[in-house]
């Protein structure tokens, strides 16, 4: 493979209220530097760090229930009591904000800074037994995603993004410089998805020219995408708490976040993630 690692040192269309205020809110601007946002920075890393600690005895716990929730997605008493912890973090730290979250949707929607949280994204892998999960963590203003977090409890790895800048555990990560599709690692998280949603026969083209193509998927490989060991994260099923902390980790990594079409991500059902000069090339791929 031609992709050199560049590192410093230092999911379907859903009709439900959540999806409809972030729909309905103005375009998306650029990331306010004026604000100073160092407070909830370390308060998110408070979310993260709780979270872990109480989600991490959950996993591979042969006593682990798994319930199916109304779309027949799976949770489990680790998403909804990781939720839980967090909320009332916030509330108790600042009762002003708004949070929405997967597990128990929306409160506050309407304020100027909204946290969203998915709590254990990926629960089919957690409930598996596998570690390609992780919990994301993101705070807006103003309707624009200003701070992300993907956190990988078992691994404490710990994935922050501003928009600028995206550290792993503190030290200043980007993505490769890697410009071709034949030299790229692609990756996503339920190929029968693609079949089911988008174009299938495309994205089997791209796969076809890829150096690699794995699974390693939900909110994992975005991860992988912004530190570097990986190239093209594309996701046809997305949800609001899948994608908010997305998008500052992502674009903070110097990479580039769109639905799968392109557009603007915060808006979309869909993501593709990869370095600036392969996701022109992915978007096109994906869109024949």
């Amino acid at each position: 493979m031609q992709c050199n690692v560049v590192q410093e040192p230092t999911r379907g269309k859903h009709k439900n209220p959540v999806r409809r205020f972030f729909r309905g809110l103005g375009p998306p601007g650029r990331f306010n530097a004026r604000v100073n946002l160092e407070p909830q920075r370390a308060f998110l890393l408070e979310l993260a760090e709780k979270s872990g600690d109480f989600i991490r005895p959950f996993f591979a716990n042969p006593d682990l229930q798994v319930e199916l929730k109304a779309d027949q997605s799976p949770v489990t008493a680790a998403d909804r009591g990781a939720e839980e912890l967090m909320r009332g973090m916030i509330r108790r730290r600042f009762p002003d904000h708004g949070i929405v979250g997967e597990e128990f949707g929306a409160e506050n929607a309407g304020a100027e800074f909204v946290w969203t949280l998915d709590p254990v994204d990926g629960t089919r892998s957690f409930a598996a037994g596998c570690p390609l999960f992780g919990t994301l963590i993101a705070l807006s203003q103003g309707g624009k995603p200003v701070l992300g977090a993907i956190h990988q409890p078992l691994l404490r790895q710990l994935v922050v993004g501003d928009g600028s800048t995206t550290t792993l555990n503190g030290r200043t990560v980007r993505v490769r410089a890697c410009a071709r599709i034949e030299d790229a690692v692609l990756l996503t998280t339920d190929l029968s998805n693609i079949a089911r949603k988008r174009n299938g026969p495309a994205f089997d083209a791209l796969a076809a020219r890829a150096a690699l193509v794995r699974t390693w998927g939900d909110c994992y490989g975005y991860l992988l995408v912004a530190t570097g060991h990986a190239d093209a994260m594309c996701d046809p099923i997305m949800h609001s708490w899948d994608i908010q902390a997305l998008v500052p980790v992502i674009r903070g990594a110097g990479g580039v976040i769109t639905d799968w079409t392109g557009g603007d991500p915060v808006r979309g059902d869909s993501i593709v993630a990869a370095a600036p000069g392969l996701h022109r090339h992915v978007i096109e791929a994906l869109n024949r």
